[in-house]
């Protein structure tokens, strides 16, 4: 094993020992630690070439999430995005003090805090991966739970949340979702492909 792989996998078993420390469980796992590897999952299936730097990023994407809940900021929208805000700066100082720990260099760790930091979505493709990724784990995995968790919500309200997440994503994410890489939410199918039609992403 190269040196570099050697500290590579250090720096993983840092980042799912810290998420194995979730106390919230999702299928029998620690939810975090779970999703961490669902989210490599996904990055090997769909950019098997990514840089070190977006292998790394993806596995901290919520790197500790549990520690700050959201009942701690006011449940406004405005208190929704200050909580997203402050996540996005936990999971990147998480991971760079964790990646310092086995020896990485400065520039390796900024550019995995600037994609699990979020910097520059659609202008620097690191983080441009990471979200892609991001979003289709949230398809596959965690929007049918999502709907079934807010039943509230009427036809409109989830034709929006799709196009948010749709929005955020590539072209090459989008074909990637469509080409039947991954698995679909079959009760949410009809909703996702009234959601990316021309006759229905009207704003």
């Amino acid at each position: 094993m190269s040196a570099q792989q050697d500290r590579f996998n250090r720096a993983i078993a840092l980042f799912d020992a810290a998420n194995a420390e979730d106390p919230n469980l999702d299928a029998g796992q620690p939810k975090e630690l779970l999703y961490g590897r669902r989210m490599s999952e996904m990055l090997d299936r769909f950019a098997p070439d990514a840089s070190e730097a977006v292998r790394l990023a993806v596995r901290a994407q919520h790197i500790r999430r549990w520690t700050v809940p959201r009942s701690s900021y006011p449940m406004t929208k405005e208190g929704y995005h200050a909580w997203r805000t402050g996540l996005y700066k936990l999971h990147a100082e998480t991971a760079g003090a964790l990646m310092r720990q086995v020896g990485y260099e400065d520039d390796l760790v900024e550019r995995v805090m600037a994609a699990v930091g979020k910097r520059g979505l659609k202008v620097n493709p690191e983080t441009q991966l990471l979200e892609d990724v991001a979003d289709l784990v949230f398809i596959e995995h965690y929007m049918l739970g999502f709907a079934s968790s807010k039943p509230d919500y009427d036809e409109a309200k989830w034709l929006g949340i799709v196009r948010k997440t749709w929005n955020k994503m590539s072209d090459a994410a989008h074909r990637f979702a469509l080409s039947g890489a991954i698995k679909l939410p079959e009760a949410l199918v009809p909703l996702i492909n009234k959601a990316i039609s021309p006759a229905g992403s009207a704003p």
